[in-house]
């Protein structure tokens, strides 16, 4: 099955659909998507590093997942359907905590190019990561992630999660 995603304008206002496979290139159009962190109860946060066969950004470590909403879906409803798609997990108390607008170009000259609201949401359980979506994945203390994220120079995060960790930091500080 192919994903389609919502291309949208400046304002957010949809403007057609096109198949995610064939989006995501040097010319990427702007775009809906999610970013969402998932949390414990320990306030560990649950991170990923992006499968290396990802066309955009491989091997990289990032938040807990990122997406797209399907026509007809929420943010947070598309972060709930890709976090049991993706890492077989059911997450409680996702919400939408801020809105995020951003454009990255990775190493191979691939671009995100998306207006993607930031989720949080919880849960005790540890993932059970789908065969190419995630490499690998641990919970890292919340002081200790903002820590190693702040001291990243050479590319093992993502962008987007180093911007987006001090948007999630002012709400669950």
């Amino acid at each position: 099955m192919n994903e389609e995603v919502i291309l949208v304008d400046e304002n957010n206002n949809e403007i057609g659909t096109a198949p995610k496979d064939s989006v995501h290139t040097k010319d990427t159009p702007l775009h809906r998507a999610f970013s969402c962190f998932v949390f414990n109860d320990k306030k560990e946060l649950l991170v990923t590093q992006r499968a290396i066969t990802k066309k955009t950004f491989p091997g990289v470590w990032t938040n807990t997942v990122c997406g797209h909403p399907g026509k007809g879906e929420t943010a947070v409803e598309a972060a709930q359907r890709r976090l049991k798609d993706e890492l077989g997990l059911v997450v409680r108390n996702v919400i939408e905590v801020s809105p995020y607008r951003y454009r990255f170009t990775d190493k191979n000259g691939v671009v995100e190019n998306e207006i993607c609201p930031i989720l949080v949401g919880y849960t005790n359980d540890n993932p059970m990561p789908r065969d190419g979506e995630v490499e690998d994945w641990k919970w890292m203390d919340w002081e200790e992630f903002k820590r190693v994220i702040a001291a990243d120079k050479r590319g093992a995060w993502s962008e987007w999660c180093k911007e987006e960790a001090g948007l999630v930091d002012q709400i669950i500080s």
